[in-house]
């Protein structure tokens, strides 16, 4: 009993499958619409659906022409042995034509509504010529009018025909142009039907019907009314009488598209109303029985159609839910796979860090191991031919070890020519003391050197294992980022679902992907209709807010591309403080150019950064060196490494990129905007200011500037900053600018408590002043004042309380 479900299951699968087999791969479904549009017509004697159909296969299926051309004349047998041989002469025609044009060209595909249409005028002109022995200016007129249906026809085909010949790939949508030529091709296939009647009911009535019903269910109001107008009017040209066809089909898709949230039956009810209005409306009482017997057998169609094979439908179809919820599953395995990736590469790199600091340590670990080394070449030298050498390395190794690294050591201090005391016993030990002392004098240069060269390839590789690592650490952290989604917020999403829709806002789907304190990620999808006035900032984020007890703003918007589609809203978390800066800035000289740059930049981790570089010297040399060290310094930043790694790399890459004397000073300041801690990085800066209330707060450092040695020890001053709290940093033309001022620091405490505005950009103005006239209004050097005021940030909305609502 147990494996009955499953067993349905398989045999149901294995049904589908061997459906699938015939319908696609032994190629009936080409059969079928070979046979319908042989049979069909316009206007009475009009023929131009067959030649651009066969055209079509032989492009794109040339593998199933022969199908193509066997049912095209067998469904053209069945009206007429005219439209037989019309449809033979045609397709024979164009064959003749193709072989011209292949000899000239090899782009066939391109040529293909050209030769159909040349086909079709003279196949039509030959047969009328053979039937009637003259053709006049009518036949010529109608001839054309049928040649140039073909060639509009054909482009239709072309792409329309593979979307029913063979299946489209699962993340494959189709685009506004399929859909409109799909509909064509399947009005078209429709007419072969136009004569086909059981018990007066109209089979090619049913099938339109059913045609608009599903995709007014499917796709909406607009894509229903619009199969109807174009099924409506394509049948309408096969047979004049049919006219009211169209108003009563494009009508009907309309009230069935509008009435879609009753599901199917609202859907069919919509059918029923559009075909009795208008049916009344055209006067046609006797056919009312009839024609409302139609349509309820295309409901029952409709209403017996598997909800599989409609879901399917609609994941091709641009703005529904099911091709909306099938992009995003496919969005969630791409970035499980990008996730995978990403960190197998921090792996690599965490490997790659770990392989160069073990090596390095490995070697720092072997000093003591070089020096061993290098006396034993001295001793090879000179104690491998002495006869007294096992007695020295033997008998007194100890002793004799000793006096080789003295003599090592007192040749690195440079006394060993100075002390005669030592040389009186080193010679009266050793026969060949003097050689000994010669030769390590001699070699301890080279020693040295060696042992330098080794010391930096120590800190380089340390520096590249520091490197690899914060490399490895930002990945594996945006690894952990893009994996966030698979987190199970289903319990929250639903909880705001049902918050919005008792408080009667429509939304569609909600996507939880952190719910982390200050780093809140929801995406939110509503009816494009509910954000024209910008909703979603005035009520749905406030109402968020209220929910998760924590200020919650729009971060984006992705608008849908499709008529009365979705909107896609992005809401995050508001950041508790906000930075309002102002800079002022001067040249020596008053010249143009600087050797000072300053940067404010909003880093992605919720950060804010404020920079100031001092280049050596003046001019354009100066700033363009401090202008690459911030420029490094910005991208560094921004990718998530860590800031002390950021600063030695910026100073091995200054240190290698030039063998001149260069150097910038750098003056960092990184504030956590939603605490507003903040960490200070001053590498050769002169100190910087915090101004509160009445205090202001010197924050200093003692490290060299960036370029002078090849690995600079940086130290990270910590400060927690508060509300309405003042930063000033400035370059030394600015702190160290004011004439016939002994205690700069103190100057400068004083000018800032005398302010009387909390304006950055006043502040700033104000010192650059100060300084400038305390020179007689003369500029000594560049400077740079960058100023800084920490502000609450407070939301343009107040929360909603929607729980209070629902209360109620």
């Amino acid at each position: 009993m147990g494996r009955g479900p499953w067993t349905v299951s398989r045999w149901t699968s294995k049904l589908r499958t061997a459906a699938e087999h015939v319908f696609f791969r032994w190629g009936f479904v080409i059969v079928l619409i070979g046979f319908l549009l042989g049979r069909a017509y316009i206007l009475t004697n009009i023929l131009p659906f067959a030649l651009p159909f066969f055209a079509a296969v032989y492009v794109m299926k040339r593998d199933k022409m022969a199908l193509a051309f066997l049912a095209l004349i067998g469904g053209a047998f069945t009206v007429s042995f005219g439209n037989m041989v019309f449809t033979f002469a045609s397709i024979f025609t164009f064959f003749v034509y193709n072989i011209f044009f292949a000899r000239f060209t090899k782009k066939i595909v391109g040529l293909v509504p050209f030769q159909v249409f040349v086909s079709a005028l003279t196949a039509h002109l030959a047969v009328v010529y053979m039937q009637q022995g003259s053709v006049v200016l009518y036949d010529v007129f109608m001839s054309t009018v049928e040649a140039g249906l073909s060639f509009v026809l054909t482009m239709i085909f072309l792409q329309s025909v593979p979307l029913l010949s063979e299946r489209k790939g699962k993340q494959q949508s189709l685009e506004t142009e399929e859909i409109v030529c799909l509909i064509i091709l399947l009005a078209s296939i429709l007419t072969g039907t136009t004569d086909w009647f059981v018990r007066d009911m109209s089979i090619q009535h049913v099938f339109t019907r059913y045609l608009v019903l599903v995709a007014a269910f499917v796709a909406g109001a607009s894509i229903g009314s619009t199969v109807g107008v174009v099924t409506g009017l394509i049948l309408s040209l096969a047979n004049v009488a049919s006219l009211y066809q169209l108003s009563l089909l494009a009508f009907s898709g309309l009230l069935g598209g509008l009435l879609k949230e009753g599901k199917r039956i609202g859907v069919g009810l919509g059918l029923l109303i559009g075909t009795s209005l208008i049916t009344l409306y055209v006067d046609k009482k006797a056919d009312i029985a009839v024609t409302l017997l139609e349509s309820a057998v295309a409901i029952i169609m409709f209403l017996l159609t598997p909800r599989g094979l409609i879901d399917r439908l609609a994941r091709f179809v641009p703005g529904t839910q099911e091709h909306t919820a099938d992009q995003q599953q496919y969005l969630r395995r791409i970035r499980d796979v990008t996730s995978h990736k990403i960190s197998q590469f921090a792996n690599v790199f965490q490997a790659l860090s770990s392989s160069f600091a073990v090596y390095g340590y490995v070697e720092e670990q072997d000093a003591e191991k070089e020096a061993d080394l290098f006396l034993s070449g001295i001793t090879e030298k000179t104690c491998q031919t002495c006869f007294k050498r096992e007695q020295c390395w033997v008998n007194n190794f100890d002793r004799t070890y000793d006096y080789m690294r003295d003599i090592m050591k007192e040749t690195e201090e440079g006394t060993l020519s100075r002390n005669t005391k030592f040389q009186k016993e080193w010679n009266k030990y050793c026969v060949r003391g003097s050689r000994v002392t010669e030769l390590v004098e001699q070699e301890l240069a080279h020693f040295y050197h060696n042992q330098e060269l080794k010391r930096q390839m120590r800190d380089s590789r340390r520096l590249v294992a520091e490197q690899l690592m914060g490399v490895s650490k930002v990945m594996e952290d945006f690894a952990k980022e893009i994996q966030r989604e698979k987190e199970n917020h289903q319990a929250q999403e639903e909880q705001i679902m049902e918050a919005f829709h008792s408080f009667g806002i429509e939304v569609n789907h909600v996507d939880i992907y952190c719910l982390d304190q200050g780093n809140v990620d929801i995406e939110m999808t509503i009816p494009a209709a509910s954000n024209q006035r910008g909703e979603c900032e005035k009520i749905i984020a406030p109402m968020i807010s209220d929910i998760l007890n924590e200020t919650i703003i729009v971060k984006g918007y992705e608008d849908s591309q499709y008529p009365n589609g979705y909107t896609t809203i992005c809401f995050g978390s508001a950041k508790s403080f906000a930075i309002d800066t102002g800079i002022a800035t001067a040249a020596k000289g008053g010249g143009l150019v600087s050797g000072d740059s300053y940067s404010t930049m909003e880093l992605s981790m919720g950060k804010y950064a404020l920079a100031i570089s001092d280049g050596m010297g003046n001019g354009e040399r100066a700033h363009l060196e401090s202008k690459e060290t911030l420029k490094l310094l910005q991208k560094i930043l921004q990718s998530g490494i860590d800031e002390k790694i950021a600063i030695k790399s910026i100073n091995s890459i200054l240190s290698l990129r030039t063998t001149e004397e260069m150097f910038t000073t750098l003056d960092l300041a990184m504030i956590d905007l939603r605490d507003a801690s903040a960490k200070f990085l001053k590498i050769g800066s002169t100190p910087s200011f915090v101004k509160r209330g009445d205090r202001v707060i010197k924050i200093e450092g003692s490290n060299l500037p960036i370029g002078i040695l090849d690995d600079v020890d940086v130290d990270v001053i910590s400060e927690q900053l508060r509300q309405d709290d003042i930063l000033i940093m400035m370059s030394d033309g600015i702190f160290e600018g004011p004439k016939h001022v002994e205690n700069h620091e103190m100057w400068m405490k004083r000018k800032i408590k005398e302010l009387k505005t909390e304006d950055p950009q006043e502040i700033a103005d104000i010192l650059m002043e100060e300084v400038i006239r305390s020179r007689g209004g003369f500029i000594e050097d560049d400077m740079t004042v960058v100023v800084a005021q920490v502000k609450k940030n407070m939301p343009k909305w107040s929360t909603i309380p929607i729980m209070s609502k629902q209360a109620q």
